[in-house]
């Protein structure tokens, strides 16, 4: 039969080229939205199809080095000039606020300590208790799905989505991981963490358990209810509250710096010295970027001693696909840098002074300053961290909503920043002197900040405040009122 000519032909050569197009669009997409870590994995199975790909092993361009080798000379140098009663936000695991990857206190501890980290005190178990490999692969996996306070939050369904294991094999790994030290890591809750305690004690008993199912009541010092369903007199839930609070509700208390979710800058920035021209330079992180290389002079030798049609044309293919790559890898990173220098610029009042001065801020508003589609900002800005003076932050964190502000110059204040002024209110309290969320609106209102008091509602209860008459009570009880 003969090959087909004319109009059928070049139908098929353009049906081609247009998939070879898609292909590779749809790789440029997920290029852009892996970070270095999930972009080395992916290069590795592109390097194993690959032959005329290859690692560059080189060491990294000096300019960049030079962020990288100073960055946490720079964390420590800055860390003087911040204000560190400034609160950033909590986990998203609602556990407590007073540690956070984004805590300018916290900031690369896990790195500089010299003591043993809790990372490797629970490795070093995993490899001692846990006989099967796989086992203890999944074990090493939970420790980065561990919040600040060292629980393991999500359910069971979600850790077997995320890991890639059966459901079964969690289910039965889980009761040796809530064994090992400190007592209360891998629990699920502030509730469990306190029971594996009680039960190392031999205390735990029905009663206490009810109390913990009930740690509500026992915050609000509601110790008649809590007598009724512990089945004893409030003389005995005293005493059993005094137990509580010789517990640790932190797993992690004593291992400094212990950072939740290990999240590992794909870019860095660093305050330029004056001589320089001041301001802030930003870079990739070249520790954990890929960079791949085109090996040309082996695809020069191969094609030339290649006498096969069909073998010429896979070694044509491979160099195109080898050759795009690359390009694409380029582009990724300029679009990365282009988008993150263009965060730092506009929260630069963040990074100089804190959280309050954390400006509004949308994917439209950075995609319109450097000419970008918004969709493409968005990739970007997901799963991407940047490691700056104060702390490691998710690029999407500096996106915020609006509130109307009447001070200087009447400009809109972020969302962010408005909780931040509703904590350090709420920080100053006495017991004389508890703000309702009307007195917060009053407050807020002479700051500067138009804001209704449903809303201060909603951001109290996302930031895990109580209500004024809990927080009152609270106080009260401390002072033995």
């Amino acid at each position: 039969m003969s090959t087909p000519k004319g109009p059928y032909l070049d139908l098929k050569q353009a049906l081609s080229q247009n998939l070879v197009m898609n292909q590779q669009m749809q790789q440029a997409v997920k290029l852009l939205q892996l970070s270095n870590i999930e972009l080395s994995e992916f290069l590795d199975d592109i390097l194993a199809d690959n032959p005329l790909l290859e690692k560059d092993e080189s060491a990294p361009a000096s300019e960049n080095g030079d962020i990288e080798e100073s960055f946490e000379d720079a964390v420590r140098e800055e860390q003087t000039d911040f204000d560190a009663g400034s609160s950033m936000m909590a986990d998203s695991g609602g556990g407590d606020t007073s540690f956070s990857p984004h805590n300018p206190n916290d900031v690369f501890e896990n790195t500089a300590s010299e003591e043993k980290s809790l990372r490797d005190v629970l490795v070093e178990q995993i490899q001692t208790n846990l006989d099967d490999a796989r086992d203890r692969m999944v074990a090493t996996l939970l420790i980065d799905e561990l919040d600040s306070t060292g629980y393991l939050r999500d359910d069971i369904p979600t850790l077997s989505e995320k890991i890639g294991c059966k459901p079964e094999r969690l289910e039965a790994l889980l009761p040796q991981l809530k064994e090992f030290e400190p007592t209360g890591i891998f629990a699920k809750n502030l509730s469990e963490c306190l029971a594996l305690q009680l039960e190392e004690r031999g205390a735990l008993t029905p009663a206490f358990e009810v109390l913990l199912d009930n740690l509500n009541l026992l915050a609000e010092h509601d110790m008649k209810t809590l007598s009724k369903l512990c089945g004893t007199n409030e003389e005995s839930v005293q005493e059993m509250a005094l137990v509580i609070r010789t517990l640790q509700p932190r797993p992690t208390a004593n291992y400094d710096g212990f950072v939740a979710q290990t999240a590992i800058p794909d870019v860095l920035m660093q305050k330029q010295k004056r001589e320089a021209g001041g301001g802030w330079k930003v870079a990739l992180n070249n520790e954990t970027l890929p960079r791949v290389l085109v090996n040309n002079e082996y695809y020069t030798t191969v094609l030339s001693k290649t006498s096969k049609k069909e073998d010429k044309q896979y070694l044509r293919d491979q160099y195109q696909t080898a050759n795009w790559l690359v390009r694409a890898m380029d582009q990724r990173a300029q679009t990365i840098l282009k988008v993150a220098a263009e965060i730092v610029e506009e929260q630069n009042g963040f990074f100089l002074y804190g959280v309050e001065f954390l400006q509004p801020l949308t994917l439209k508003d950075i995609a319109e300053k450097i000419e970008m589609h918004e969709s493409t900002v968005s990739r970007v800005t997901t799963n991407k961290y940047i490691g700056t003076p104060r702390g490691i932050f998710e690029l999407k964190y500096f996106f915020t909503s609006s509130v109307s502000s009447t001070g200087s110059g009447g400009s809109d204040i972020s969302s962010e920043a408005v909780k931040a002024k509703i904590e350090a209110l709420i920080a100053d309290e006495t017991v004389k002197n508890v703000y309702s969320d009307d007195a917060l609106v009053k407050e807020l209102q002479k700051q500067g900040v138009d804001i209704a008091r449903r809303t201060v509602a909603k951001y109290r209860d996302t930031l895990h405040i109580p209500s004024s008459t809990q927080r009152r009570r609270i106080l009260k009880n401390r002072q033995g009122l």
